[in-house]
């Protein structure tokens, strides 16, 4: 998936394109509300960090002590290396509870694994129960946010929807009576499920218990009419201790939606009586980024989505210029770690600005990583012809400063007597939707030598015949001196 191709598409439609940034950065409005409004904010942020790395630092450990408390309690767990082994481990949960039907809520794992394609092929009706992931499921699409999988449509378009899968009145648009719709078709699906399916916000080692967050309870109904629950993880999921819970609830819904805490945040400890839990452990290349020193700090993300909510990129281009099931600027991070070659553009959809990790609720350092992910990209020789060239130009330019200097004097001249045609065209891209501020016609290094030519020089150490190197300000008498002196 080449970004800048994708995005090109997303932002010709300039009205889609200025509602997404504005949609998100309203969001974004709101974290910040939420977050100013706690003193304790930035403690939060510090203390779930170092829960985080505490935990990716006894993986392995922590892990197995929540094998023994879940299987203590009830529950089946299974371990997955990789996507498919994941999808097999859920096929034959489902095979053997002759289950035909699935409902399913919000699950990023999944979506990761591709999971519902795959149990498709196999005869599973699949059902996604979150509203927004009803809505692109309809479409035949994947989410574009995390959170807000639906953000890239209006209320026209899921109304036109409704209208075609649902039966509802032509041209409704209003989101109560929509809602309302899409609230009725599922009931019945829930009522008829064989299966539920979740995916798991938090899994705590100390309990064995898994916490599921909704703001629908979809997850909860999901799994109260089927007998079977088939939870989803990834192995990075893990807190060491109950206790350690209340600060991510604190910290989750307020950086994803803005809002205190979400409707719903559901303890599973076990199954139901006479139901079964099934707890899948996926490990799908989250390993190898423990193994990175540099860019271990990823696995530390909750999936609330607030780096892409804050990003200028990622508002601006839409979720699905990224190609890949988490999007945004963790995405671009964790994508690369799985086929480097296959996204290689992604860390370069990035203005380096810093926003992403000023909002992240576990500090991940997330524009330096991806800074880090572009030399990366070079290294393991992904980066595209187009690029490569242009960046050794500017090295071998960048490495002389009398070069720089003797080609940006010229750069400048040429900028101030070429036509406009000949940067802002069809056969130059980078000219769509920029504008180049006006050429100075000096540049700061010339501004600098012309400066400090036309100041005075300073006087010899101990020429005191000079004048003094106090200014004006300085010289002048103070309120004691001109009192004492009766002036």
């Amino acid at each position: 998936m080449d970004h800048p191709v994708a995005a090109a598409r997303f932002v010709a439609n300039s009205e889609r394109a200025h509602w997404h940034d504005r949609a998100l950065w309203f969001v974004r409005q709101k974290r910040d509300r939420q977050a100013h409004g706690l003193p304790e904010w930035e403690e939060l942020r510090e203390r779930a960090s170092a829960i985080k790395a505490y935990a990716l630092s006894r993986l392995g450990e922590l892990l197995e002590q929540f094998e023994r408390q879940a299987t203590a309690a009830g529950a089946t767990v299974h371990w997955a290396a990789d996507a498919a082994e994941h999808n097999a481990i859920v096929l034959e949960i489902l095979r053997r509870h002759y289950a035909k039907r699935v409902v399913k809520s919000k699950s990023m794992l999944t979506e990761e694994c591709h999971l519902n394609p795959f149990l498709e092929r196999h005869g599973v009706e699949v059902v996604d129960t979150d509203l927004g992931e009803r809505i692109v499921q309809l479409r035949g699409e994947p989410p574009s946010h995390i959170v807000m999988p639906a953000i890239h449509l209006k209320r026209e378009e899921v109304g036109e929807l409704f209208h075609r899968t649902m039966g509802t009145p032509e041209g409704l648009t209003d989101a109560q009576q929509l809602a309302e719709a899409a609230r009725q078709d599922l009931r019945r699906r829930f009522r008829e499920a064989d299966v539920g399916i979740t995916g798991v916000n938090f899994a705590i080692a100390e309990t064995g218990g898994i916490v599921v967050c909704t703001n629908e309870g979809n997850a909860d109904l999901g799994v109260s009419f089927p007998p079977v629950h088939i939870a989803c993880m990834g192995i990075e999921k893990i807190i060491p201790r109950l206790a350690d819970l209340s600060i991510f609830l604190r910290l989750l819904a307020r950086s994803a939606t803005g809002q205190p805490i979400t409707a719903y945040s559901s303890h599973f400890h076990g199954p139901r009586r006479g139901g079964e839990l099934h707890i899948v452990l996926v490990d799908n290349g989250r390993t190898n980024l423990l193994a990175s020193d540099e860019f271990r700090r990823s696995l530390q993300c909750i999936r609330c989505g607030a780096c892409m909510n804050t990003c200028p990129v990622y508002r601006r281009s839409g979720g699905h210029s990224y190609g890949t099931t988490v999007p945004g600027p963790i995405g671009s991070i964790l994508a690369p770690a799985r086929d480097t070659h296959a996204f290689a553009s992604l860390p370069y959809a990035c203005s380096l600005c810093g926003s992403c990790t000023d909002v992240c609720p576990v500090k991940i350092d997330l524009h330096h990583e991806l800074l880090l992910w572009r030399r990366e990209v070079v290294r393991r020789g992904a980066l595209p012809r187009s690029k490569r060239w242009p960046m050794r130009f500017a090295a071998w330019v960048l490495r002389d400063p009398r070069r720089f200097e003797r080609i940006g004097r010229r750069l400048r001249s040429a900028l101030r007597i070429l036509p406009r045609w000949l940067i802002y065209n069809r056969f130059n891209p980078w000219g769509r939707q920029r504008e180049l501020p006006p050429a100075p016609p000096h540049s700061f290094r010339e501004l600098w030598r012309r400066r400090h030519a036309e100041r005075p020089p300073a006087p010899a150490q101990g020429d005191r015949s000079g004048p003094s190197p106090r200014t004006e300000e300085s010289n002048r008498p103070s309120a004691v001196e001109s009192a004492r002196d009766g002036t």
